[in-house]
C-alpha cells in the first residue's frame, strides 16, 4: 500500500505519501532518491537514508546532449545499492519536477519499479519531519542494466515532425509567456539558447505546475487532472501524446501525471524540447 488515497488514479501505487516514507525508512528493499534543481539542497539536509541523483552529473552524458548509456546507468545503480528489484522512491524540490525527470530516465533503462513521494521536499519539510546532513553509504550491488530504450517514453525531433504532420496531440507545459513567444525562457532563469520563441503548431498549453496543489505540492485528484487535460486540452486516454518544455524536465512531470495518474498508454517526452526546436532551421513555429 502506498499510503495515498487513490483519488481516482489509474495507478495509485505510483505515488507514496510522506507518512508511508517515514514508516519505510529502514526497509532494505526501498531506496530513497532525492533529485533537485538546486544542487545545494541535498547537502543542507535530506531525508535520512536518501541518496542523491544529480540530473546533470549523474544522468546526462558529459559531452553529448544525451543521457548516460547502459554501462553508466549500471555503475550509478550499483553505487547506490540498487538492484533491479529495488523500489526506488524519488522526491525533490520544485514540486517534484526533477524527481519525475529522474524517474523518467530510469524508465529508459527499464527500471519501472519507481514511485514519487507526493509533495516532495516541500511537504516533508513543512510537516517538520527530520532532515539530516549525513550522507549515507551503501553496499554496492551488481546491477546489470538493459540497453537504453528510447522508443516507448522518448520522442526525437523527427518523430515530433511526423506527429505534427498527423495532427497528433501535444502538450506544451511551459509558461504562457514562453508558449506565446514573449519570453524565450522561464522568468528568473537564463536563456538556454533558443533563438526563436513560440510553440509547436497545434500544441495545447497546460503549464506543468497546474497539475499540483500549490499549498502542499501534491498532485491534484484524477477528476481535476481530467478536467485539466481532457476538458481543457482535448486529450483522450487512447491518444498518442507528446509533451515538451525547454529541456524535458518540466514535461517529465506531465508525462508522469498522464501515464500513471490518468493511465494514458502512449505518452512520450520530447526532451530536446524548445532549446532544440527553437533553433532548428525551417521547422514550423506558432505564436
Amino acid at each position: 500500500m502506498s499510503g495515498i488515497d487513490s483519488r481516482g488514479y489509474a495507478f495509485p501505487n505510483s505515488l507514496v505519501s510522506t507518512d508511508w516514507v517515514a514508516e519505510h525508512l529502514a526497509d532494505s528493499n526501498i531506496r530513497l532518491v532525492e533529485s533537485n534543481e538546486d544542487p545545494l539542497l541535498y547537502a543542507s539536509g535530506h531525508i535520512p537514508g536518501a541518496a542523491e541523483v544529480d540530473w546533470t552529473r549523474d544522468l546526462n552524458d558529459p559531452l553529448r546532449r544525451d543521457y548516460l548509456q547502459r554501462d553508466g546507468f549500471a555503475v550509478l545503480c550499483s553505487k547506490l545499492g540498487i538492484t533491479p528489484e529495488t523500489t526506488v522512491v524519488f522526491y525533490g524540490d520544485k514540486n517534484n519536477w526533477w524527481a519525475a525527470y529522474a524517474l523518467w530516465v530510469f524508465h529508459l533503462f527499464g527500471h519501472t519499479n519507481g514511485k514519487i513521494m507526493d509533495g516532495g521536499r516541500f511537504k516533508w519539510a513543512n510537516e517538520g519531519r527530520e532532515l539530516v546532513r549525513e550522507k549515507p553509504t551503501f553496499t554496492a550491488s551488481s546491477y546489470i542494466a538493459a540497453d537504453r530504450d528510447d522508443k516507448v517514453h522518448r520522442a526525437f525531433r523527427d518523430q515530433v515532425l511526423s506527429h505534427l504532420d498527423k495532427q497528433g496531440k501535444m502538450i506544451d507545459v511551459r509558461s504562457p509567456e514562453e508558449y506565446n513567444g514573449t519570453r524565450l525562457h522561464m522568468e528568473a532563469y537564463p536563456n538556454e539558447g533558443a533563438l526563436r520563441g513560440g510553440h509547436i503548431p497545434g500544441a495545447a498549453n497546460i503549464p506543468w505546475a497546474r497539475a499540483v496543489n500549490a499549498e502542499t505540492g501534491e498532485f491534484k485528484s484524477a477528476s481535476e487532472l481530467k478536467e485539466l487535460y481532457e476538458n481543457t486540452a482535448g486529450l483522450q486516454p487512447k491518444d498518442d501524446v507528446i509533451v515538451y518544455c525547454r529541456i524535458g524536465e518540466r514535461s517529465s512531470h506531465t508525462w508522469f501525471a498522464l501515464k500513471y495518474l490518468l493511465g494514458y498508454e502512449q505518452v512520450r517526452n520530447y526532451d530536446g524540447s524548445w532549446t532544440e526546436w527553437g533553433n532548428l532551421v525551417g521547422v514550423p513555429i506558432e505564436r
